[in-house]
């Protein structure tokens, strides 16, 4: 069988039945790494997982490519394919993920920003391309101060998000999304102006030229966030909901809003208003019995290895980990550990390295492997596969799919 031409979805809504199993997605963000030195040991193989471990020697391993082989995701792309829709099929803009996270409705024509403070030097150059991570409460009232921006013609709604992202929606007339970041990914140089990509975009990207323009004269007093950059111009997409594809209710327990769009976008339920894992535990224990399915997501693995943090970032799989031992002790059906894409602090970015999974299940076929890692992932008994596999796998462990065919 051609699996790439394959509608994963038909299959799924012809095969889903219902049962009473409980299935757990735990996603660290940017898990993957890679060691500091050759023939050292990844941000996962040097952190002390002992719950990891445990689990590693009741379930089986191996490595998803979100994308294609050689492909760096965003974070975007990396968790659809998590939850089993087609990257290159549903492609998602960064704006439209914030807004719906942040509960803000897009409206057909819209076309929504993600946005992200930043430091301009004197001569207009970037020196820190996120204000120093600067905290909400400093990032909220400088967001808020952006709705001043008037553009005749055009409604213009900004949102603080978290620290220092926010995000912008335009609305009026002839917008399209197809616009190109203004975020250049480097310091040193100034941000890009935003440049239509097709000619039905044109009008976007000067209604964004204006805003960056009035935006950055409200700023310019600032010493952190005197000026900003914008990523992701997208209308609200339309997906195909996890009840419908996979006859699941499905909920998510995320801290940031990003994360919840995802998972709104899916058709999945928010649950609780989680501010830290601990949080995120009692979140998932109150909502345990209304619920066939958990997103469970964890942000700081990610952030750790874009600061090139390796310590920090084995810190924080360490923190994870207490999280996953709390999980287990609800005994789940299928309990699956994985990220959306790698960020490996030796890169200081997203790679295209694929991401070690675990998936636990009392009918999995265990590899013996004995720890979680890198390592054994790349021998684990799953092998490499593309990531948008992994909702059939995790229904299929939970007795969730029939038999296909006679």
């Amino acid at each position: 069988m051609n699996f790439e031409s394959t509608d994963i979805h038909r299959l799924t809504k012809e095969l889903h039945q219902k049962n009473d199993s409980k299935i757990v997605l735990l996603v660290a963000d940017g898990l993957g790494g890679l060691p500091l030195v050759p023939g050292g040991k990844t941000e996962l193989e040097t952190a002390r997982t002992p719950h990891f471990d445990a689990l590693a020697t009741r379930g089986v391993q191996g490595g998803t490519i979100p994308v294609l082989p050689g492909i760096s995701p965003g974070s975007g792309p990396g968790h659809l394919a998590l939850f089993g829709y087609d990257p290159l099929q549903y492609q998602i803009g960064r704006g439209a993920l914030e807004a719906t996270g942040i509960n803000l409705e897009l409206q057909p024509g819209d076309v929504a920003v993600r946005c992200n403070f930043c430091t301009l030097d004197q001569k207009g150059k970037i020196s820190d391309r996120r204000a120093g991570r600067i905290s909400s409460e400093e990032s909220a009232p400088l967001a808020n101060r952006l709705n001043q921006v008037s553009i005749p013609g055009y409604e213009v709604i900004v949102r603080p998000v978290k620290e220092h992202r926010f995000v912008v929606v335009f609305r009026g007339p002839s917008l399209e999304g197809d616009v190109d970041d203004t975020d250049p990914q480097v310091t040193g140089v100034a941000p890009l102006p935003p440049r239509a990509r097709t000619v039905g975009s044109q009008k976007t990207a000067e209604v964004a030229a204006q805003f960056v323009a009035a935006a950055q004269e409200l700023l310019r007093n600032e010493k952190k966030a005197n000026g900003l950059t914008m990523r992701g111009f997208a209308a609200r997409p339309q997906l195909p909901s996890y009840e419908e594809v996979y006859g699941l209710r499905a909920a998510a327990v995320a801290v940031y809003p990003m994360y919840k769009g995802l998972a709104q976008l899916v058709g999945m339920d928010i649950v609780g208003s989680a501010s830290s894992i601990e949080d995120q535990v009692e979140v998932l224990k109150e909502n345990w019995n209304d619920y066939d399915f958990f997103f469970l997501h964890y942000k700081y693995t990610d952030s750790t290895g874009e600061d090139g943090d390796f310590d920090a970032k084995v810190e924080q799989i360490e923190k994870l980990d207490g999280l996953a031992g709390e999980i287990a002790k609800l005994n789940p059906t299928v309990f699956i550990v994985t990220g959306d894409h790698s960020t490996p602090a030796y890169l200081k970015a997203h790679s295209w390295h694929p991401v070690p999974t675990l998936l636990v299940s009392d009918c999995c076929r265990p590899d013996g492997n004995a720890t979680f890692g890198e390592s054994t992932a790349i021998r684990g008994g799953l092998g490499i596969f593309p990531a948008k596999y992994l909702m059939t796998l995790a229904l299929a462990n939970a007795g969730r799919l029939a038999k296909f065919g006679a």
